[in-house]
């Protein structure tokens, strides 16, 4: 297959590429920033249509990853910058879907689970999940991110492909190997003993395993059938007491201090990131991926800790986390 992907030069869009371009595939990624690497890059800026729309014409598949992080402090110019470029690329990716002569069959279109309310209650799947906004215990900076979803999701049902398929990737947090992601920045916290519970750790985290995040995007795809809003994430999310105290295992750190929610204040300031990515409850079920028969490899945090923890120590030390 031709697969392209806009805004696939972060840690996301490497993923897929490398995944993609190992089986075989061609791989054409659209980027602001234009670099080397394994399979073509082309310059785009995300707003405008251009000579890259070529490349979308006869493409079987589009995966939209574009858009500003939303690892920032939410400044007034950061929130401008997060809505502005998912929308704006959003748009500009269906019109170049719309005048293609070929256009893809498929057009899978990032989302999140953060769009879903706070809650430690009832988990949240694509038809009973209540979306957030309104939660009562949840702080009223928490409304952008909801906001940012219910944007981003909107421009791609605005969007007119009728020989397109399209499906919103509600993704949940990807656990991967890779320097700078999730799972890095939590195993140096974890490594320095700063790895416990936060805030009072009953929020629950949910999340995917970097390999069954590919292998549902490669089941996505497959599946003619599926469109819409789909659940990216593992089956069975935690509380984040149990998930820290998960990784501390597999890491071999006994012990971790807790952050209180003022702790964490504070620390997000220094980091410039904000609270909500760490405090906020995310309970969220991929209710149609398990309706339709997807066969998850590490459905559990702990077989998925142990084999991510494992490769994590093997790509920076050269040895196995045994030795």
């Amino acid at each position: 297959m031709k697969i392209v992907i806009p805004g696939g030069s972060g840690k996301v869009g490497n993923l897929l590429s490398g995944a993609f371009h190992e089986h075989g595939h061609e791989v054409v990624v659209l980027s602001r920033q234009p670099a080397a690497a394994a399979w073509r890059v082309v310059s785009w800026d995300g707003v405008t249509l251009g000579d890259w729309a070529s490349e979308i014409d006869g493409a079987d598949v589009v995966i939209n990853l574009a858009g500003r992080s939303v690892n920032c402090r939410y400044t007034a110019e950061n929130r401008r910058a997060i809505i502005d470029s998912r929308i704006a690329s959003t748009r500009v990716v269906g019109h170049a879907i719309a005048r293609a002569s070929r256009p893809p069959r498929v057009w899978l279109q990032s989302s999140t689970a953060t769009i879903y309310a706070h809650t430690f209650g009832a988990p949240h799947d694509e038809r009973s999940g209540r979306l957030g906004g309104q939660e009562a215990d949840a702080p009223a900076s928490w409304a952008f991110s909801i906001e940012v979803a219910r944007g981003w999701e909107k421009a791609l049902d605005l969007a007119v492909t009728p020989r397109t398929r399209k499906v919103a990737l509600r993704s949940a947090m990807i656990m991967s190997t890779e320097t700078g992601g999730i799972l890095d920045t939590l195993l140096v916290l974890v490594r320095r003993g700063l790895g416990g519970p936060a805030g009072d750790g009953r929020q629950f985290i949910s999340w995917i395993h970097q390999q069954d995040f590919i292998s549902a995007i490669e089941w996505l795809i497959a599946h003619d059938d599926i469109d819409g809003i789909v659940n990216v994430a593992s089956p069975n999310p935690l509380p984040n007491t149990d998930f820290m105290r998960i990784l501390r295992h597999e890491a071999g750190v006994p012990f971790g201090l807790p952050s209180t929610k003022w702790m964490l204040a504070i620390g997000a300031v220094f980091m410039r990131t904000e609270t909500e990515l760490i405090l906020k409850s995310r309970r969220v079920i991929p209710g149609r991926l398990i309706d339709g028969g997807f066969v998850f490899r590490y459905p559990r945090w702990e077989e998925a800790a142990h084999d991510l923890v494992a490769a994590w120590y093997r790509a920076r030390a050269g040895t196995s986390h045994a030795a």
